[in-house]
């Protein structure tokens, strides 16, 4: 076995290298040997007592890789005695499917349960996702799906009215820690002679693995791997971070995190926090995201949720964005960050947007209601005879520019105020300006 150290630790002997994964070799066979999910797992928690009790029902499995959702699948199919059948949606077909069904089938009829584990259940579409319903009614298996998707999305309402859906979370950096400690010190972990990992490399495999088991030991493999063809077989934090390299923080791209990340930058600006709204732009960059995609939902952000509040944020997000285009990686990136820290620190207004969306609705409520002839154009004398543009008011002609009780509004429809100017940022000059125009013509709106 290996085990930890600080620098000035002496090398442990331990048996050389074998070949199954260390992922693979340490993977759990009980539940209390699982490091995090204690929403699940602890004592009294839904999971834990399906599994421990033996009670057969069928469920998914939804959380980022490296969370145990496998771990979890074998030891429920230990604590029912099942028969485990396993498919991955990646290399699987509907034949593949039915064979599964059979097996189960075969299974039942000789008094045993079976699991029928499908990992990447999302990646199947939904005549695949269809032909398990009738054997997960009927009894024929135990269905556990696994995906890294949001359900809600990604599988059929039929599928999921049938099954529990159990959300598992990325793993602390304690966690990840506890699972490499209980690599290293494994009699039979399979590490090679006189390997020695420093409490700084530890450091940096739990925070590089970002919340994934698998990729911490994948970590610990590669030194133990490097181990072998070096002198000195003490891994130090400079060789993790060379072990490490850029490795990214998790993000999908138009997968559930790419989602969760962008509208946390959104909320953040919008809740006037400069340093979150930051710190969320850097992980989408530092996450692979086309800075392009930012610097869009940055400009829609200005119109959104400050609008003329600042009527320049929108004008500062349009120049981040075309400054990206001319400058690219990472020059540009800064002018990004520039918008987003400038919209964050700005006065809030959504009053354009809500406006918005209250007049798209009436329209699509009322139809195609004429134009007033008095707002019409009259380019031709045949316009002009039929009444266009006639009594139209000329509103420069008129004292202090306004057309005094005026309508604008189609004539069967009553005026409805839709804009609410707040009491904020250029806005609250808006705001009194209209007050003074609604005093002056008496434009009753409902």
């Amino acid at each position: 076995m290996g085990k930890l150290s600080d620098d000035n630790s002496s090398a442990t002997v331990v048996d050389t290298l074998k070949l199954t994964p260390l992922a693979e070799f340490l993977r759990p066979r009980q539940v209390d040997d699982i490091f995090g999910q204690s929403h699940l797992l602890d004592p009294g928690k839904p999971l834990r007592e399906v599994i421990v009790s033996g009670i057969s029902h069928s469920f998914v499995l939804w959380g980022p890789p490296g969370s145990g959702k496998t771990t979890l699948a074998r030891i429920y199919s230990e604590s029912l005695n099942a028969q485990m059948i396993s498919l991955s949606a990646v290399k699987s077909g509907i034949s593949d499917i039915r064979n599964a069904i059979e097996k189960g089938r075969s299974y039942k009829a000789q008094g045993r349960a079976t699991v029928l584990f499908v990992d990447e259940v999302h990646r199947f579409n939904k005549a695949q996702q269809d032909a398990f319903l009738p054997h997960i009614e009927c009894g024929d298996v135990v269905f556990v799906g696994a995906t890294t998707e949001n359900p809600s999305f990604e599988l059929n309402s039929a599928l999921l009215s049938r099954v529990k859906v159990y959300v598992l979370k990325a793993l602390h950096a304690d966690d990840i820690r506890k699972v490499m400690d209980r690599c290293i010190r494994h009699t039979s972990s399979g590490l090679p002679e006189d390997f020695e990992l420093n409490l700084k490399a530890v450091s940096i495999f739990a925070h590089s693995a970002d919340g994934d088991a698998r990729r911490a030991l994948n970590f610990i493999e590669v030194a133990a791997a490097l181990a072998q063809t070096s002198d000195n077989p003490k891994v130090t934090g400079k060789m993790a971070k060379e072990i490490v390299g850029d490795s990214a923080a998790r993000f999908d791209k138009q997968g559930d995190i790419f989602y969760e990340q962008i509208s946390a930058l959104h909320k953040s600006v919008r809740g006037s926090d400069p340093d979150a709204s930051l710190y969320w732009f850097v992980r989408m960059l530092e996450g692979g995201c086309d800075p392009i995609y930012i610097a869009r939902r940055v400009v829609r952000i200005a119109s959104e949720d400050i609008g003329n509040a600042d009527p320049s944020a929108l004008n500062l997000a349009l120049n981040a964005w075309d400054t990206y285009r001319r400058l690219g990686t990472p020059e540009g990136e800064l002018a990004i960050a520039q918008s987003i820290i400038y919209l964050a620190c700005s006065p809030k207004s959504n009053a354009v947007y809500t406006a918005f969306l209250e007049a798209q609705k009436d329209v699509k409520q009322q139809g195609s209601v004429e134009v007033p002839l008095h707002l019409r154009n009259a380019p031709t004398s045949l316009m002009k005879e039929l009444g266009y543009s006639d009594r139209y008011r000329y509103a420069h002609d008129e004292p202090d520019g306004i057309a005094r009780n005026e309508n604008y509004f189609p004539e069967n429809i009553t005026p409805v105020k839709y804009y609410r100017p707040v009491e904020r940022g250029v806005e609250k000059r808006i705001k009194q300006h209209l007050d003074t125009i609604v005093r002056l013509t008496d434009r009753r709106t409902k």
